[in-house]
């Protein structure tokens, strides 16, 4: 009774602790998951990094759904660096939720799914809005814009170019985040939806990130080294400290020079368009 799924990571557009409404796109790194179910009761997760009630949680809340009550072990394998704001929570639940109903052989629409995953992370307080933004673009790919507070997806599109990560030494989670700050730049978060709505990726992720580095007391420099290198956005990517940049493919070398000085690492992807799913991946 094993079960195996895969969900992709994710970078922010507009981080939704401000206002609730939050945007984020689907990039190419890649966490993969297997359960194996069991009938002692005892659920357990062996994940490197990410918090396992929250894995426990997923595949608890799974089998609650659906009238099973198994025990299981949880492992997961991922490329995506953990509490640097890049999504490994929501990716490690999305991939963990899949691989227990592929182990159940059971179906779930994948909106319905994320959720799941979302619920688990509020049950076990890793997050502050639900994330449900970075769930669904883990889940779904491509870009999304969501109202966390009424659990909605309001849009969702295919978002095509180059990616470059600057991924700091240090870690932050985000349940240890200065929430009455973030508040404190709604005004700036409102203006940034608008052009999320609209369409204005890269300037959207621009005054996202300019305007939370200021309230979370994070550097700017990447961003402006960043725009220095003609980038089309770039942004704080969640509570950090990970820093994302949108990018046409000739200006890469650029920005990887300017960023590499800073130490941490630089990672070179790409956006991903493709839904998580069962089985093995790639």
């Amino acid at each position: 009774m094993k079960g195996y799924a895969w969900a992709n990571g994710a970078a922010t557009v507009l981080n939704a602790v401000a206002i609730w409404k939050g945007a984020a796109f689907g990039i190419e790194l890649q966490t993969r998951a297997e359960v194996e179910l069991n009938n002692f009761g005892l659920i357990k997760g062996d994940v490197p990094g990410v918090d396992t009630r929250l894995i426990e949680a997923c595949v608890r809340m799974v089998q609650e759904k659906l009238g099973y009550s198994y025990g299981a072990v949880v492992r997961t394998y991922s490329d995506i660096p953990v509490a640097g704001g890049l999504k490994s929570s929501s990716t490690a639940a999305n991939a963990t939720v899949l691989a227990t109903l592929d182990a159940l052989g059971e179906e779930m629409d994948l909106v319905e799914a994320a959720k799941i995953g979302v619920a688990a992370a509020r049950s076990v307080g890793v997050t502050i809005t639900g994330a449900l933004d970075d769930a669904l673009a883990s889940m779904l790919g491509g870009i999304v814009i969501t109202d966390n507070a009424r659990m909605m997806l309001l849009k969702r599109e295919e978002f095509s170019c180059h990616v470059m990560l600057l991924v700091p030494e240090r870690k932050l989670f985000s349940k240890d985040t200065d929430v009455s700050r973030s508040r404190l730049i709604a005004p700036m978060a409102d203006v940034v939806y608008e052009l999320a709505m609209r369409g204005d990726y890269g300037r959207a992720m621009t005054l996202n990130g300019l305007a939370y580095c200021a309230a979370l007391g994070l550097p700017t420099e990447p961003m402006l080294l960043a725009l220095e290198a003609g980038v089309n956005g770039v942004s704080l990517s969640g509570t950090g400290p990970a820093y994302a940049a949108i990018i046409d493919e000739d200006k890469m070398d650029a920005l990887e020079a300017a960023w590499r000085p800073l130490g941490g690492r630089v990672i070179r992807t790409r956006t991903n368009n493709r839904c998580a799913s069962k089985g093995r991946g790639i």
